[in-house]
């Protein structure tokens, strides 16, 4: 992704390569600019990527936003103010949705997987280390700023504390996450000497342990916060299972089969024999959540996620073989974690904004009843459009802050804005024209852009020829600047989770 991970050229841990290009199963002939942009995409997809790991970080993200923007309620309270609800604690018919849609185990074992991989090709720890930071910390800040200024805006309006306390606290709560995945980032390298089985089982071990003593009747109060234990201990069992799948661990359909059996059958008999809640997400007003901190049936029924993900992902990837299916996932890659941080914040604006109008169904009302579901699945339009617009406005402001190739070109000839035959002739890399000479400035002659400008090479050809004759601006994602940069990214061996 753009601003936390790239995505990276990667194959099977056991199984080799699970690829396709756009004619093992076109989509149909390219006419129109969605599909000439998923063929750009498409071609620029290094031969060798697995793209069943791609389609399952891409499921995992997509669960994870669709069940919060599901889950997440505020209801009318006494004095004209809002309250945290939830659907679930009022229609407990829908718990099973929360067995759909809670995928973060996937999260987490994919985020694993891919960690050991760029560790093993960055060389140097503390190099690794610093670029992951960097990344997943960057996108805090400007979550950070805009907060500041909607609670500083609200409540210079007057409006109740409460309200504002209510409508902050979900868009902030992808936070955690972001916390306990630089732990574990963090601890990679030290995980990665040890035997990821081992690891897994130790942690469980843990959580199994920290429940037992919180849980445990008669119990001192004080034993409550030894569950917050399970906040690393519950995340790193997926966590040091992607590790061990990097490493050709998990590589049998035995294997994915009793995770998936086993996990399911522990969730279950915790569910029904010790009782444990049934929702795996947590419900407003109940005592126990089994996700906040994990619970042991949340390791179980993660464990259960872990084992279908190595099942459906051979079939995942040959459905990548569709040039638009596969385009559509790597955008949501390329992205996951603006996704993942700023999806409660689309929620929580467009609540903000209908503040004024009162009870509004399915969005301020409360989800009593199934109608609720119905008005709420009508808001999700809403909500993807201004997600999908902050990321734009995001994407933008860090071409400009890092000034892109393109636009340092277009800024030292203005013409190639005017002029489509002018951008015809300048390289997506370099900024020069083809035909001119190598650019010096008393020093030694530019190294070529990576191994694309190898002679001889396919793609070094091809971006001497630049854009086509009326090529859209480098800002559209139809054009071909936009496909160069998508290259990068998936072609580059960098970070993802």
């Amino acid at each position: 992704m753009a601003d936390l991970e790239t995505l990276r050229p990667v194959t099977g841990p056991a199984t080799g390569p699970l690829v396709g290009s756009a004619t093992d199963t076109p989509d149909g002939p390219a006419t129109g600019w969605a599909a000439r942009w998923a063929g750009r995409i498409e071609a620029s997809t290094p031969a060798g990527r697995d793209r069943g790991v791609d389609a399952l970080r891409a499921l995992a993200i997509s669960g994870v936003v669709l069940g919060h923007w599901l889950v997440t309620a505020w209801a009318p309270a006494p004095g004209g103010k809002l309250a945290i609800s939830s659907p679930l604690a009022h229609l407990p018919a829908f718990t099973p949705l929360s067995w759909v849609l809670q995928t973060l185990a996937v999260f987490f074992f994919v985020g694993g997987y891919a960690a050991a991989r760029s560790l093993r090709s960055t060389p140097g720890v503390r190099a690794w280390l610093r670029s992951r930071a960097a990344r997943l910390l960057r996108p805090v800040m400007p979550l950070l700023l805009v907060w500041a200024g909607i609670v500083a805006g609200l409540t210079l309006h007057g409006t109740p504390w409460t309200t504002v306390r209510a409508l902050a606290l979900p868009a902030l709560a992808p936070l955690w996450f972001l916390a306990v995945f630089a732990a574990l980032t963090a601890a990679t390298p030290l995980l990665a000497r040890l035997r990821p089985g081992v690891t897994a089982a130790s942690a469980a071990a843990v959580v199994l342990a920290a429940d037992a003593a919180r849980f445990w009747p008669g119990g001192p109060a004080w034993l409550d916060r030894l569950g917050w234990v399970n906040l690393a201990a519950g995340w790193l069992v997926p966590y040091a299972l992607g590790m061990g799948w990097a490493r050709g661990m998990l590589a049998s359909r035995r294997a994915a089969g009793a995770l998936l059996a086993g996990g399911a059958a522990g969730a279950v008999l915790l569910v029904a024999a010790a009782g444990y809640p049934a929702s795996m997400v947590g419900v407003t007003g109940a005592e126990v959540s089994n996700l906040s901190p994990p619970t042991l049936a949340a390791v179980c029924f993660g464990l259960a996620q872990v084992g279908l993900a190595l099942l459906v992902r051979g079939r995942l990837a040959r459905l990548m073989r569709r040039p638009r299916l596969w385009a559509v996932t790597a955008m949501v890659n390329l992205s996951a974690m603006t996704v993942f941080l700023w999806h409660q914040t689309a929620l929580s604006v467009t609540a903000v904004a209908a503040l004024r109008f009162g009870d509004v169904p399915g969005l301020l009302s409360s989800p009593a009843d199934p109608g609720w579901l119905a008005h709420r699945l009508g808001w999700l339009a809403v909500v993807t459009a201004l997600l999908a617009l902050a990321g734009t406005a995001g994407a933008g402001l860090r071409a400009v802050r890092r000034g892109r190739p393109g636009l340092r070109a277009a800024h030292r000839d203005p013409a190639a804005h005017r002029d489509p035959a002018a951008r015809r002739t300048r390289t997506p890399h370099a900024g020069r024209t083809a035909q001119g000479p190598p650019r010096t400035g008393g020093t030694a002659q530019e190294p070529p852009h990576g191994a694309e400008a190898a002679q001889g090479s396919p793609r070094a050809a091809e971006a001497t020829q630049g854009p086509p004759h009326g090529a859209e601006p480098a800002g559209d994602p139809r054009a071909p600047g936009f496909t160069t940069r998508c290259h990068h990214h998936l072609d580059v061996p960098s970070d993802s989770l």
